[in-house]
């Protein structure tokens, strides 16, 4: 298993906080059973780091439609007005990434990069419908040709503290190809075409570089 690089230096200081609080919980007169049962707090905080950080190696899902950037689950579809670039009704569908989904994100489809910005902001409960205008957020740009672009919105929840993308304007980029991540429970949110049709339903569990959210009409 291959981990992500930005995860490197936090699982370092994951492993030495926890080593030093399993070390506490060793020294302290109690007995050995319990001292036991403690330890699996320690335990299982660094083991969920180094599960957060995982980057999987996956065969993407290449073809003329739009595939999913983020693992997660379905908790948008609906038109709504995007007024940050298009400034216009657009479709959007939002996927919500829970701590023990993958956080690391991909593009959706290749094109080239109109448009990058990154927006500080609160950090509220990544469900919550107005997350994606206040919450802390990256807004990406990616035009395939005139008329088929998708504004790509990572959107920070309640645990995150670090959106990363690497995106810069004038950029190529391959369907599939790495976009960055987001530290912790967070969503994408993806602004379409009013006219393209999705291929997802509300709830449903979709994978990054496998699952094809939508297509262009």
């Amino acid at each position: 298993m291959r981990f992500h690089k930005e995860g490197y230096k936090i699982i370092f200081n994951s492993l030495l906080i926890n080593l030093a609080l399993a070390i506490f919980i060793w020294v302290l007169p109690l007995v050995i059973q319990v001292k036991v049962v403690l330890l699996v707090l320690p335990a299982l905080l660094f083991a969920w780091t180094i599960f957060f950080f995982r980057f999987p190696n996956r065969k993407v899902n290449r073809g003329d439609y739009i595939l999913s950037s983020a693992d997660g689950k379905i908790v948008a579809i609906e038109e709504t007005f995007e007024s940050e670039y298009f400034k216009e009704k657009r479709l959007q569908i939002s996927v919500f990434m829970s701590g023990f989904d993958v956080h690391v994100n991909w593009y959706p489809f290749e094109g080239i990069i109109k448009y990058t910005k990154y927006h500080e902001g609160h950090y509220f409960f990544a469900r919550h419908p107005k997350s994606s205008e206040k919450n802390e957020r990256s807004s990406i740009v990616l035009e395939k040709e005139e008329g088929k672009d998708v504004l790509i919105r990572q959107v920070a929840g309640i645990m995150a503290r670090r959106i990363v993308y690497y995106a810069k304007p004038g950029d190529e980029v391959e369907q599939g190809e790495e976009l960055g991540m987001i530290r912790f429970g967070s969503r994408v949110d993806f602004f379409l075409p009013v006219s393209a049709v999705p291929d997802v339903k509300m709830g449903q569990k979709v994978r990054a570089q496998k699952t094809v959210i939508a297509h262009f009409a």
